[in-house]
């Protein structure tokens, strides 16, 4: 891939993953309308489990299937790289079907531990999607092996607009139009996720046609005897190399959904007794309905920018610069850090204008604030861990995965009889801590002078944090305060706005005043990067 393709790749990738997450988070704010913050709870647990059996479903293969057909197609072996694609293909249809009837017949297993009956229908009304779902995810891992960006963004695009579309229209038939209650109307917001992937194959499948006619038209096709000499490489060999690949990578990324998964199996459980059922089923949706949705938006736009610097460190890996590679993964971890932070503060300090805004109420704003301050270590501890990846260091990844979760459920169990959902959300805190602690020791273990930032750039860097946090709280309680006599929404919709420019503006002046960032730190960035700072930069009168 040339640098001018990567680049445009890196840009596809980082807007749809946006819109999409941007798009999932706007579903929710209907839905919870639609729902509640209890019906929103039995859609938690449905969407989490389905992500948690989606993950098992696929078993890393998208990402095995993309490095080994990249590979193929660089040394000219075009008939090994479908040999591998098909044998992915086939993989993905049997653990389609075999996770839909698992999911299907385990719905009142995890109904019960979840201690919600309810959640019956709607496990088993998302279940169909996985019979799609991992094609999809393969077609897209062949796509990317190929260098082709585009019908991966589109896809997931369509796939989110669709789900989405699909989620409110039959939740509000049910609910309204045909009167049949709240929990059909949950049933069919599940199976918007059905909807959702069948758009998303649809896409893929017509992406995937134009690019054989391509082929066939480039003359890009295999001779017959390279066809029949890949024909006689056993599926059992490509299987048994893709999970080599697979595992490790599956079982890390596996780690925010799990933590996800483990939240909405243990809340009403650990709570049920102190606060009552609804009481409990209502935090339960607070959490899953608005606190993951928010604090899930600064994690997209961090880790998709400092992952464009991830395959520079691959390659300067490979080829043993050792001082590159340290210089490199210095500068991932600072764009994840510095893209990452003023959403996060964004959204803790405006946490109650901007709940109040989406959702009607400010209930579960305190859980919102809580748990966007974890999303900070969410993003250290995801960018490291891709890092990691692209050095090829998966054993000490797969330990650290098993160290965070079992320090999340030991925690959460410890606390939530004394602090409840906070004693839970702590545990979540502490797992991301100590998993992006341990990836960073492992970095420091293996690149001699790695470093983020400075001593005396981490000083500064908390002062202008501070600073700006501190702005955008007094913004946001003085328009709280000062802002009345209009409707509801419009109120929140100033206070947010409010807020959203101060933190928006005041944070890159802080950082340049407090020399975090410098114009010489600047050009040492991706070009794409310089081009991105570049463009808010003029917005706000400073010149690269």
């Amino acid at each position: 891939m040339s640098k001018d393709s990567l680049v445009k790749g890196t840009v596809i990738l980082t807007l749809a993953a946006f819109v999409a997450r941007f798009l999932g988070f706007v579903q929710r704010i209907p839905l919870q309308n639609l729902l509640g913050d209890t019906g929103m709870g039995t859609y938690t647990i449905s969407y989490n489990v389905y992500f948690i059996f989606f993950t098992i479903a696929t078993a890393g293969f998208p990402s095995a299937v993309s490095k080994l057909v990249s590979e193929r197609m660089e040394l000219g072996r075009k008939a090994e790289a479908e040999r591998i694609f098909q044998a992915a293909i086939w993989f993905a249809v049997i653990s389609g079907v075999l996770m839909t009837v698992i999911l299907y017949a385990y719905a009142p297993i995890q109904a019960a531990a979840s201690k919600d009956p309810t959640a019956v229908g709607p496990i088993r009304a998302i279940a169909p999607a996985l019979l799609l779902f991992p094609l999809a995810a393969i077609i897209r891992g062949y796509f990317q092996g190929r260098q082709h960006m585009m019908p991966n963004g589109i896809s997931q695009i369509v796939e989110q607009i669709l789900r989405v579309l699909t989620a409110v229209f039959l939740a509000y038939w049910f609910i309204h139009v045909m009167d049949w209650g709240v929990n059909w109307g949950v049933t069919g917001a599940s199976f918007g996720g059905v909807a959702g992937t069948l758009g998303a194959i649809l896409v893929l499948v017509v992406y995937l046609v134009r690019l054989r006619k391509r082929d066939e038209e480039e003359g890009n096709v295999p001779t017959e005897r390279e066809v029949l000499a890949a024909s006689r490489i056993k599926y059992s060999k490509i299987y048994k190399t893709l999970l080599v690949i697979a595992v490790p990578i599956v079982l890390y990324s596996a780690t925010v959904p799990m933590v996800n998964y483990i939240d909405s199996s243990i809340v009403k459980p650990l709570l049920i007794s102190s606060l009552g059922d609804l009481k409990a089923q209502e935090i339960l949706g607070q959490l899953g309905g608005r606190a993951q949705s928010l604090a899930g938006l600064p994690i997209v736009l961090a880790i998709a920018i400092s992952q464009s610097i991830v395959p520079i460190i691959s390659a300067a890996f490979a080829k043993g610069d050792k001082r590159l590679v340290a210089r490199q993964a210095g500068r991932a971890m600072q764009l994840s850090v510095l893209s990452g932070l003023p959403f996060v503060i964004l959204i803790t300090v405006g946490a109650k204008p901007i709940n109040s805004l989406a959702f009607g109420n400010a209930n579960g704003t305190s859980l919102i604030a809580f748990l966007t301050v974890t999303a900070m270590f969410q993003i250290l501890m995801q960018t490291s861990g891709a890092i990691l990846t692209g050095m090829g260091v998966m054993k000490p990844l797969v330990g650290h995965v098993i160290i965070g979760l079992a320090i999340k459920l030991i925690v959460s169990y410890t606390f939530a009889p004394f602090l409840g959902i906070y004693g839970i959300m702590g545990g979540t805190a502490l797992c991301f801590i100590i998993m992006a602690w341990l990836n960073h020791r492992s970095m420091r273990q293996r690149m001699e002078g790695f470093h983020i930032f400075t001593r005396g750039r981490w000083t500064r860097l908390y002062a202008s944090t501070a600073i700006v946090s501190l702005a955008g709280y007094l913004v946001a309680w003085g328009s709280g305060k000062l802002i009345t006599g209009i409707p509801y929404r419009i109120d929140f919709l100033i206070q947010s706005c409010l807020v959203g420019g101060v933190v928006c503006g005041l944070y890159p002046i802080a950082l340049g005043l407090t020399k975090v960032v410098t114009r010489e730190d600047l050009k040492t960035y991706p070009a794409s990067i310089q081009r991105l700072i570049g463009k808010v930069g003029r917005l706000i009168g400073f010149k690269l």
